[in-house]
C-alpha cells in the first residue's frame, strides 16, 4: 500500500538534501520520480530543487492553483511514476494535501513531502497542519540549536541578526533570514528587547 509521508523539521536540518537523496535512490534502481517545489521560492531561478550543499534536480512548480492529483495523473499517461517528492510542503494548501493523499490511495504512488512545521511565530503552516493531520507516517528530521539541544523553532532575523517579531508568515530566505533554535532560546530571543 502506498503511503503519504511527512518529513518535517526546523530550518537547516537537511530536508532538501534528504529529498534529493531519496529521488536518486529510486532513479538508481531504474524507477521514475516526480519532484515538486513551491513556485514562490524563486531563489534558484529555473524550476529546480536545490540544497545548501550543492545538490539539485529539476522540479515541477506548484502554487495554490495547481491540482496535484490531475498533474500527476496526466504525467502517468506518458510514463510510470514510482514516487512523488514534494519540497517546501509547508506551502501546500489543504486541498493539495488531500490531493496528495489521493495520489497515494488511488494511484498507488508513495508521496514523500518535506517541509517546515511552523513559521517564525510558532504558527503551523497550512500545508504542515494538514500533513500532520492526514499523513500516514510522520518523521521529524533533527537539527541542533546553538546550545547543542534539538532545534524545533525557526527564528527570523533582520540584516543585523536581530530577532524579528512581526510580519508576514511567509518570507523566503535561508541562513541570512532564519536561525534554527531550541524552544528555550527561541522564547528568550522573542522576549528580549526589540532590536536587541
Amino acid at each position: 500500500m502506498a503511503k503519504l509521508y511527512f518529513y518535517y523539521s526546523a530550518m537547516n536540518a537537511g530536508k532538501t538534501t534528504t529529498l534529493l537523496q531519496s529521488s536518486f535512490n529510486y532513479q538508481e534502481r531504474g524507477m521514475n520520480t516526480m519532484l515538486f517545489t513551491a513556485a514562490l521560492d524563486d531563489r534558484f531561478g529555473d524550476p529546480k530543487i536545490s540544497s545548501r550543499i550543492g545538490l539539485d534536480a529539476n522540479a515541477h512548480l506548484f502554487d495554490a492553483d495547481v491540482d496535484l492529483f490531475v498533474k500527476i495523473a496526466d504525467a502517468l499517461k506518458t510514463r510510470p511514476i514510482h514516487c512523488i517528492l514534494v519540497d517546501e510542503a509547508q506551502f501546500l494548501k489543504k486541498e493539495q494535501v488531500f490531493q496528495l493523499a489521493s495520489v497515494a490511495d488511488s494511484l498507488k504512488i508513495p508521496v514523500l513531502a518535506y517541509g517546515l512545521r511552523t513559521d517564525f511565530q510558532a504558527n503551523l503552516f497550512e500545508g504542515s497542519q494538514w500533513l500532520l493531520a492526514v499523513a500516514d507516517e510522520l518523521h521529524e528530521l533533527k537539527t541542533i540549536c546553538t546550545c547543542g539541544s534539538k532545534a524545533t523553532m525557526n527564528l527570523r532575523i533582520d540584516s543585523k541578526g536581530n530577532p524579528v517579531r512581526e510580519g508576514q508568515s511567509i518570507e523566503i530566505g535561508g541562513n541570512d533570514r532564519y536561525i534554527a533554535l531550541c524552544r528555550k532560546h527561541f522564547m528568550e530571543k522573542l522576549r528580549g528587547p526589540a532590536g536587541a
